[in-house]
């Protein structure tokens, strides 16, 4: 076995933009092994000759000790005959070239900044010094500058800077980090900063001062502007609040550094592995509390605290995260982030550069044309974002990290479909928090987060996106699968494609087989899907559902009392309506909806004549239409005890509910299952009533709200039971985006896993509308893989 032979090997997964070829150099070079690497296409090629142990060694450290940014999903080595090729001494990298015919491609995420870039980020001696695109082959730009693979730099926005001396000295050193890092750049060669007509440093002061004054500045990230301003300064963050018609909804919170991060919010084990990894999200936390006895924090900017070891402990804004002790953190991703925050020394609102509801701004024209009347000036560059990616935001629950928003970071890496289909397809998604997948041989790629399709920016970013991910990832569809609702954009998205075949998936069946595929199952389950609303095979609205079902099919055999929607989508956005809905028209099961004398409290509070109307809508069935939603059920809720009676955003309502919940124990409210068309349903007008006599008892908002909880999660186990007892599946599936609340997830997970059954929920993909398309591709390539075999 010491003879000399030769291997050709290739390496397929995300093995682009991570630095592998240079990887593989160094290491094919300290075995003594010669030949050559290259990226051809989507995938790595390489040709090695030596003895056969070493290269032996080769393949496994290929395989087990990549980058860390890489993703080895299989190797496939060939011996060369004899004399079949030349290989000439010592180890290279070759050009790169293009065979699509070849292998699936993958499009490498963003990655933050690595720990040693950081050092020379701030190291006075160092040629890069405050330079804010520093990057090498472990971090920087991946996804948001690519334009087509291979992924060389003649591909990427970054052919637009031509590399100085130093830096094409470091990326040809096979030696150097830098070793072929594409977005590679410095002071001399690279891109720049802008404000005004000032650039560099000049021009980063300068939204430093502003900022600092209290102003707000747009600042063009990875991929997107962002708008930033002082987190501790309330009058600011009102005021962005007002600019950007974002009245309510938390905005997340840029920090310096881990330390800080810890002494704003609780911080566990998994929680600090996911602030410092390389996909940087922001991260839901428990915010300490700012007063020992829970009043409302002064309002005064810069105001600081002192922690146990007597630092400086600066206190956010309540308006930075109203109505919820949770507040979104994130650690800086580029250098220009590190930057502001090391010249401000406080923690940064860093929310999307857009208006409430639009895409975030990419285009340098577009960022001034819509975030003109917000920002109070622009620090921006001119590096061209090629794709737009937000911030993912993600929490953690029992040692799991499951994600609410996929995107910088995470998209667009692929995820496994568990049952392949021999047709390339797209999952198109439905109308709220859209996103689409595009699937071909049992990976699928989730695209980036767009948004409400309801809006027409929305729509053009998703096309755009669309467009582009096809490109790259070569995946040209001749399947597509959509919602059932007619009404969604992307279902008529969706009929409107030149494809073979289109299949229909039905909402909720999506969001439990995008739990079932991410966790590879393929055979039957128990789905618990909770949502606000999605269109029923029954034509009515559905949101709080049990299915016995598998990737191809389900069958309901559990849901929520039904209750109208007052003049329907109002009804989403007043609460208060919802809540009426509930009194005066809930779906007769058995047991009387509360008296008269319970609800005059809540009704006599609101508008008289709103009440008559929605009263009136019931009562003739009037623009009405019914849902068995638990979404809708929180909503309800929630205003009852006056938590909220209108909103400015989904779920917000249902986000006040668990606040007021906390982590406060507390006994269920009374409930009842009844039997109804075959199906077990879940009454709760027992439970309103109940709710609404503990209000007149005297009882707290907190209790009740902590035994609403309580409520919902023994109802919900008891469902689960009722179908197990008649044969369901020990496997249970939770989806929709009521499993966002992670009291309610973690009551019912802990209900279920006492009966012996195993409970499964969203981790890479959300389980809120974003993981729709991931189930409705999942879903329509089980049933193409079948329609195959049946022939």
């Amino acid at each position: 076995m010491n003879e000399r032979i030769t291997q050709y090997i290739e390496v397929f997964g995300r093995v682009q933009g991570v630095g592998f070829r240079p990887y593989v150099h160094r290491t094919a070079s300290a075995l003594g092994l010669d030949g050559w690497v290259c990226n051809v296409d989507g995938h790595v090629e390489l040709t090695a000759r030596g003895r056969h142990a070493a290269l032996r060694e080769l393949v496994a450290r290929i395989r087990e000790q990549a980058p860390p940014l890489a993703a080895v999903r299989h190797i496939r080595v060939t011996d060369v005959p004899s004399g079949a090729t030349t290989v000439g001494s010592g180890f290279t990298v070759r050009a790169s070239h293009a065979d699509s015919a070849v292998a699936q491609r993958e499009i490498p995420p963003d990655a933050a900044m690595c720990e040693a870039c950081l050092r020379e980020l701030f190291d006075p001696a160092d040629r890069r010094y405050r330079y804010p695109f520093i990057n090498c082959t472990d971090c920087g730009p991946r996804a948001t500058v690519i334009e087509d693979l291979p992924y060389d730099r003649e591909r990427t926005t970054m052919r637009h800077f031509p590399l100085c001396s130093p830096c094409a000295a470091e990326y040809t050193d096979p030696a150097d980090r830098r070793f072929h890092a594409e977005p590679l750049a410095c002071h001399g060669c690279g891109p720049g900063l802008a404000w005004d007509d000032m650039t560099g440093e000049e021009a980063l002061q300068a939204a430093v001062k502003t900022v600092a004054g209290g102003g707000i500045v747009a600042v063009k990230g990875l991929g997107g502007y962002q708008l930033v301003c002082d987190a501790t300064d309330p009058a600011a963050v009102a005021e962005l609040r007002r600019r950007k018609r974002r009245p309510t909804k938390p905005f997340a919170v840029m920090v310096r550094d881990l330390a800080s991060a810890q002494r704003l919010a609780h911080v566990n084990r998994t929680e600090h592995g996911v602030l410092t990894s390389p996909q940087r999200p922001v991260v839901l936390l428990t915010a300490r509390q700012p007063c020992p006895s829970g009043t409302r924090p002064p309002s005064r900017k810069g105001e600081r605290s002192r922690d146990g070891e007597g630092r400086a402990v600066p206190r956010l804004a309540p308006e930075v995260h109203p109505g919820t002790r949770r507040t979104g953190l994130f650690l800086p991703t580029t250098g220009l982030h590190h930057l502001l925050l090391s010249e401000l020394d406080r923690p940064l609102v860093v929310t999307s550069g857009n208006l409430a509801d639009e895409p975030i701004a990419t285009d340098d024209a577009e960022a001034q044309r819509t975030l003109g009347t917000v920002a109070d000036g622009f620090l921006t560059h001119d590096r061209p974002i090629r794709a737009r990616y937000d911030d993912s935001v993600v929490q953690t629950a029992r040692g799991s990290v499951l994600t609410i928003r996929r995107a910088r970071g995470y998209a667009p890496a692929p995820l496994p479909v568990p049952v392949s289909a021999d047709l390339p397809l797209v999952g198109a998604g439905a109308q709220l928090k859209h996103t689409f997948t595009l699937a071909e041989r049992g990976r699928a790629h989730i695209g980036p987060h767009t948004g409400d399709l309801a809006d027409v920016a929305t729509y053009d970013a998703f096309q755009r996106a669309y467009t582009d991910l096809t490109r790259l990832t070569a995946i040209q569809p001749r399947a597509v699968a959509h919602d059932l609702h007619p009404g969604y954009l992307s279902t008529q998205w969706a009929q409107a494609q030149p494809v073979e075949y289109r299949i229909a998936v039905q909402h909720h069946h999506a969001h439990v087989a995008a739990v079932a595929a991410e966790h590879g199952l393929t055979g039957p389950f128990l789905g618990v899907a909770y949502d606000g609303l999605g269109l029923g095979a029954d034509g009515t609205l559905w949101g709080g559902e049990i299915l016995v079902a598998d990737l191809t099919d389900y069958r309901r055999v559990g849901r929520f009392g039904r209750a109208p929607l007052p003049g329907g989508e109002a009804a989403v956005r007043h609460p208060a309506r919802m809540a009426l809905g509930y009194l005066h028209g809930a779906e007769p099961l058995g047991m009387p909806r509360p008296a008269p004398w319970l609800t005059k409290p809540f009704t006599d509070r609101l508008d008289a004549r709103e009440v008559r109307t929605v009263r009136d809508l019931v009562e003739r069935g009037v623009n009405c239409p019914q849902a068995s939603s638990a979404g809708r059920l929180f909503d309800a809720t929630a205003s009852l005890l006056g938590l909220g009676d209108t909103v400015s955003y989904e779920g917000q309502a249902a986000v006040a509910l668990e606040n007021a919940a906390g982590t406060r124990r507390a006994s269920a409210l009374p409930w009842r299952l009844t039997r109804v068309e075959g199906l077990w349903v879940y009454d709760p007008s027992p439970t309103l009533t109940a709710l609404l006599q503990g209000l007149a008892d005297g009882v707290g908002v907190p209790r009740l709200a902590a035994a609403f909880h309580t409520t919902v999660a023994e109802a919900t186990a008891a469902l689960v039971e009722r179908a197990v007892d008649a044969g369901a599946p020990h496997t249970v599936c939770l989806g929709g985006g009521c499993f966002q609340n992670l009291r309610l997830l973690t009551d019912v997970g802990r209900l279920l896993r006492s009966q012996g059954l195993r409970v499964l929920t969203g981790g890479a993909v959300p389980v809120n509308d974003g993981g729709i398309s991931y189930g409705q591709a999942a879903v329509a390539s089980a049933l193409l893989a079948r329609q195959t075999k049946e022939r």
